[in-house]
């Protein structure tokens, strides 16, 4: 069993070696990775990777990082560094988990070298950021965030039991084998959102009925990079996208973006993909009154006390639809866009609140006109969570797989 704990010896050394002292009276070998900047370690702990390696590895060196002062760039050079170091340590065999703790600064740079690791790999951070906003943190990656509750400086009878706490649990998952069984069936990838559950279940369950192994996303920003980072890594071997939803907020504005890059890594990878366009006809925000003032006027679903749906305009889906043409035209692997011509999810079908057939149309004919011929294009007179709708999604996929030699 070994744990690779990254922190910053100049000012958390106390700390990370009671951590390391835990995990080694339960057996565990422990590597210290020093990522402190402005100081030397700390006389309880002595680093088996120093903090001038992991400046090197960042392309820099410790002296510049010091004498320039600036704690932003510090921060960032020795997360780049420990990324660096984490993987190399991955490909030799060294780390079977990673721990970290501390505050901003530890959390930041504990964190990205947890991220450059795949999934998997445990991963865990004791820090006084783990109450708030993890998402800079986590990312699409398994992270597990442990909060300190009070500051991690230096040790006290709080902060020993939830440093003993975290490190248990890191033991506990490297310690453990659960015997987990690894499925060899071809892995599709699939984006839901509760408003095109039905559609998405239908075709799950059709295609594990073909013999696939499905991981279902939510299309939560998150969700969207999380499926597209595995598709990069070559665990998914194809993508049923049929929820596209999180360009909508990366278009107007809500907060639910993948980011601009949403639909790329399939089309790169040349991983065979239906795409269709789920839940394109909202917007998400938090609640109702955290909608920016800008969108007053606008129609609005108050899908739970903290979601609130915004419907897109005709405008926007003609935007809409000519990015994602275009997305889907420089795909180098087998591609069909699906286009569910009643109603693109629960709420947009006819009689429910978004139902909208001029907005819909502006969506499908700027998909039409913008996208290639080499690109398949199926359109059903359905809503999107009709059965047969799913049946034509999970038959095309596994025909794409079958030709290029990846089904069952």
């Amino acid at each position: 069993m070994s744990v690779v704990i990254i922190g910053t010896l100049d000012t958390k050394a106390e700390e990370i070696g009671f951590a390391r002292d835990v995990l080694e009276s339960q057996g565990v070998d422990v590597r210290v990775v020093d990522a402190g900047v402005m100081g030397e370690p700390g006389p309880t702990v002595e680093p088996e990777t120093p903090a001038s390696e992991v400046a090197e590895a960042a392309g820099t060196t410790l002296e510049r990082l010091r004498n320039e002062a600036d704690r932003g760039e510090a921060i960032e050079a020795m997360g780049e560094g420990a990324a660096e170091i984490a993987e190399e340590l991955h490909e030799k065999g060294v780390i079977e988990g990673i721990l970290g703790l501390g505050g901003s600064g530890n959390t930041s740079i504990a964190t990205a070298a947890m991220r450059s690791l795949p999934v998997g790999v445990p991963k865990l951070v004791i820090s006084t950021m783990a109450s708030g906003d993890t998402e800079p943190y986590v990312g699409a990656r398994d992270i597990a965030m442990l909060y300190s509750v009070a500051d991690i400086e230096g040790l006290n009878q709080l902060s020993r039991r939830i440093i003993t706490n975290g490190a248990l649990a890191m033991v506990g998952m490297v310690a453990n084998d659960p015997d987990v069984d690894v499925d060899d069936r071809p892995t599709i990838g699939v984006t839901m959102f509760g408003v095109t559950t039905p559609c998405v279940q239908a075709a799950r369950e059709r295609l594990e009925d073909m013999g696939y192994e499905v991981i279902v996303f939510h299309a939560t920003g998150t969700g969207g990079r999380a499926m597209e980072s595995l598709v990069e890594e070559g665990i998914i071997d194809g993508v049923l996208d049929v929820t596209t939803t999180e360009w909508a907020d990366e278009l107007v504005g809500g907060v639910l973006s993948a980011g601009p890059e949403r639909l790329e890594a399939a089309g790169d990878e040349g991983v065979p993909q239906v795409v269709s366009t789920g839940a394109l006809d909202m917007v998400n925000f938090g609640p109702r009154d955290s909608v920016p003032e800008e969108f007053e006027g606008r129609q609005f679903h108050v899908h739970n006390p903290q979601v609130t749906l915004m419907r897109t305009t005709p405008e926007e889906n003609a935007e809409l639809g000519a990015i994602i043409a275009e997305k889907l035209n420089a795909a180098t692997g087998p591609t069909a866009l699906a286009l569910p011509l009643e109603g693109v999810s629960a709420i947009d079908a006819e009689g429910e609140d978004f139902h909208d057939p001029e907005a819909d149309d502006a969506l499908f004919d700027a998909l039409r006109s913008t996208l290639d011929d080499d690109i398949e294009l199926l359109e059903l007179e359905t809503d999107i969570n009709d059965e047969t709708f799913a049946e034509v999604l999970a038959e095309t996929l596994d025909e794409y797989m079958r030709d290029a030699g990846r089904a069952p």
